[in-house]
């Protein structure tokens, strides 16, 4: 029974980590509305990305990374804490999900700064720029 805790807890952690990627366009319906930076930044010229533009997509992605890495150092702790539970040979349930939740609102929290910073990013674009970046993400360039 510990080892499926532990592999659960690895998948978890790298799913948690996954969260502060960028979110494959695809099969995700949220993705096709919004630009990662990384995209952004890509087709900067063919957009016409001003020197302002490009200032305002920096900063927002330094104070999102930010907060990805602070996230991402309590998530550590967290899961660390909850292995630590689950190694007893009798569970304390109660501890357990306390544990658990604290660890989804950190996740929670980072899936709301990214889709915070994907906001900002498209709003830092003119309709114009959007629709062009839209059509290169969909060309690929």
């Amino acid at each position: 029974m510990k080892r499926p805790s532990i592999l659960l807890l690895v998948a978890w952690t790298a799913l948690a980590a996954a969260a502060t990627a960028t979110p494959p366009a695809t099969d995700d319906p949220i993705a096709q509305y919004v630009f990662p930076p990384e995209l952004i930044m890509k087709y900067s010229g063919e957009i016409a990305l001003d020197a302002e533009q490009r200032t305002a997509i920096k900063e927002a992605v330094m104070q999102a990374q930010t907060k990805f890495l602070g996230a991402q150092w309590e998530m550590q702790e967290e899961t660390t804490k909850l292995v630590h539970l689950l190694q007893a040979h009798q569970v304390d349930e109660k501890a357990v999900l306390s544990e658990a939740d604290r660890l989804m609102d950190l996740e929670r929290q980072v899936k709301k700064t990214q889709l915070s910073l994907m906001v900002r990013l498209k709003n830092l674009l003119t309709p114009a720029q959007q629709a062009r970046l839209a059509d290169l993400r969909r060309t690929g360039g």
